[in-house]
């Protein structure tokens, strides 16, 4: 097991996680790089310096001070990716949130979970169907983590209360949103746990519900759609639980329902049916315990990267998402150098680093 990072690390992750330009991609790989945190924010400014553009600074001490007194006031808990209460399912997600502030029980992010997720505008029977889900997985010992949002969400939480649930939230962990959901965010935090990578006092945006909808299905070890629209965050949280390697249930449902076509399309693509508990406790047995993302094998220093190459793989940047094995092959050079000049051109705005080693500009 590693060694506990000291205090001085721990603010170096939480001030480099919200440094401009570094999302949970370019924070993975800037520590594999430089071993730390503390390190990596000595050679930012180098890196910035080396581009035409300019980035936004680094937030200053006094921001992340304040962060972790905003933090403090509400009870929250910090905890930074490296720390050992830092839940393994989600360490295992490519890429892993580098920071978590939770409130209520942060024991239950070490267990094994479920995700639970649907429409906002769910009809009675799916609420009843989500809220049963989640009372028998509780009772067979799994944590239901679901969005605390309206409909799916709202029953799924409401039926594993007692058995041990998780609301993963857009804006800060002090932002409760639908605002009638007040009375549950309260039973959350004194029975449950409530988290987001959000800073302390955000309050949630748009951009927010992907990464929102990321943690959930980086927590779980499967995830259960019980009604959702072809187009919705929930068939979103799907997707990405298949790109984690985690498994994608659905709830079937009336053709003549528009709830029902998310579920049933996921189900056209091979999702596993789900009827009730036993399909998802089955499916779980024979499953193997999930497992760490492959290292990646190359020198995660190869140098200093000249303008040259920075401006060669820029031009070949699209909307389109492109693997970087593809640039290595364009360019000719070495997949270390790719890799380090995509970090660099992120931490300028002129790269999107994305999962699976893929960007785009």
């Amino acid at each position: 097991m590693a060694a506990p990072l000291d205090d001085d690390e721990r603010f170096s992750r939480l001030r480099l996680a919200r440094t401009p330009q570094v999302g949970p991609v370019a924070f993975a790989q800037l520590l594999q790089r430089y071993g730390s945190a503390a390190a990596a924010l000595d050679a930012l400014p180098g890196l910035i310096a080396r581009s035409a553009t300019r980035a936004s600074a680094l937030p200053s001490s006094d921001q992340i001070r304040a962060e972790l007194e905003d933090g403090a006031r509400i009870g929250a808990r910090l905890i930074v990716l490296g720390d050992p209460g830092f839940p393994p399912a989600l360490a295992m997600a490519d890429p892993a949130p580098p920071v978590l502030w939770v409130r209520g029980d942060a024991g239950l992010l070490l267990r094994e979970a479920v995700g639970v997720v649907g429409a906002r505008i769910a009809s009675a029977g799916g609420q009843r169907i989500a809220r049963g889900l989640a009372e028998g997985l509780g009772q067979a010992g799994y944590v239901i983590v679901s969005g605390m949002a309206r409909g799916v969400d709202a029953a799924a939480h409401l039926g594993s209360l007692p058995t041990g649930t998780v609301a993963v939230l857009g804006g800060g962990v002090d932002d409760v949103y639908p605002p009638e959901h007040d009375d549950l965010y309260g039973e959350l935090i004194a029975r449950g746990c409530v988290v987001s990578e959000s800073p302390v006092g955000a309050r949630a945006q748009a951009r927010d519900f992907p990464r929102r909808n990321r943690i959930i299905s980086g927590l779980s070890r499967g995830v259960i759609v019980v009604e959702a629209e072809l187009k919705s965050g929930s068939l979103i949280t799907a997707r990405l639980a298949a790109e984690q390697g985690r498994e994608v249930f659905a709830v079937p449902g009336s053709p003549l329902d528009p709830r029902s076509r998310g579920p049933n399309d996921l189900l056209r693509q091979g999702a596993t049916l789900c009827e009730g508990v036993d399909d998802v406790l089955r499916a779980f047995e024979g499953l193997r315990t999930l497992r760490e993302p492959p290292t990646d094998r190359y020198d995660p220093d190869p140098g200093d990267v000249d303008a040259a190459a920075l401006d060669r793989i820029a031009a070949l940047l699209s909307p389109t998402p492109i693997p970087r094995d593809e640039l290595a092959r364009a360019t000719g050079l070495p997949i270390g150098v790719v890799v380090v000049a995509l970090l660099e051109l992120s931490l300028t705005g002129r790269a999107t680093l994305l999962p699976g080693g893929l960007a785009s500009d």
